[in-house]
């Protein structure tokens, strides 16, 4: 893989070097990537159970457990809706390969594969794994998911054998929770249901029963970000299904409540390392 760096002529300075390709995958509800970078990446989260390999350099990410390392040979992972953020160690531009799988395909995949609580979520219990067998899986599944050519079921059973190897050796279950909604949770619910609506930090204060202080300390404290980043994450994932329904770029912009198309261009580069151009090109 080249890495792409640039200069910026007017003052001499090298600019960030990065590089990101989205491939074809001829089954639903998997997306492959392959990345290279020496950029930081902000907090934000996904829809889709995250799993990627560091090919070269190493890997700084903040997650619930903090601070997390990853170097070459290296799976990072993480889960739907978790907050997460990246960033190269030392400076150095990484090389990893990602791949993004549905709740619904690895629900589907782990059926009758794994031993216990069978009805309840499982996901990943670390954001970093050393496991040589299961990046030698993760290998072999990327590489057949982005041949050209590869036939759906020889995708579908790649993926079969790595999601329940990998769940199998680095799962958990999710612990069961009450019905009460903490402060935050509602707050968050707002953007989560409604990316595309607007409202101030008086309204969201006013709906937990709180001072607007109070709602950005304890936000920021519960979720890594402000309550204007973590709707712009949500309205970035809101686009990116409207892309993938086959929505135009401006139509994707406005139904996900951008103020236009150059401002969900901007916000869907910064979170998903890749424009929603070369994106919707990726998806054929």
């Amino acid at each position: 893989m080249r890495i792409e760096r640039g200069t910026d002529r007017g003052n001499k300075r090298e600019l960030p070097a990065h590089r990101a390709v989205a491939h074809r995958v001829a089954i639903a509800g998997l997306e492959a990537f392959s990345l290279v970078s020496d950029r930081t990446f902000p907090r934000h989260a996904h829809d889709q159970f995250g799993v990627g390999l560091v090919v070269s350099g190493g890997h700084r990410s903040w997650s619930s457990l903090g601070m997390v390392d990853a170097r070459a040979g290296d799976l990072i992972t993480v889960n739907p809706g978790e907050l997460h953020d990246g960033s190269p160690m030392n400076g150095i531009p990484r090389a990893w390969q990602m791949l993004y799988c549905d709740p619904a395909l690895v629900a589907f995949g782990l059926e009758g594969a794994l031993d216990g609580e069978g009805s309840r979520p499982i996901e990943f219990a670390r954001p970093a794994i050393d496991d040589p067998r299961c990046a030698a899986l993760f290998q072999t599944l990327i590489a057949v998911a982005t041949r050209p050519g590869s036939e759906p079921m020889a995708i579908e059973e790649a993926t079969l054998h790595f999601l329940a190897e990998a769940f199998r050796r680095h799962g958990a279950y999710q612990a069961r929770c009450d019905d009460r909604l903490p402060r935050m949770a509602r707050v968050r619910q707002w953007p989560d249901e409604a990316p595309e609506q607007t409202a101030s930090l008086a309204d969201l204060a006013a709906l937990v029963g709180v001072s607007r202080y109070q709602l950005l300390r304890g936000f920021v404290r519960e979720t890594g970000m402000t309550p204007h980043a973590y709707r712009v994450q949500r309205r970035v994932r809101m686009a990116r299904q409207c892309i993938i329904q086959g929505q135009t770029l401006s139509q994707a912009a406005a139904g996900s409540g951008f103020a236009d198309q150059s401002h969900m261009t901007r916000a869907f580069t910064r979170q998903l390392r890749i424009s929603p151009g070369r994106y919707r090109a990726a998806l054929g």
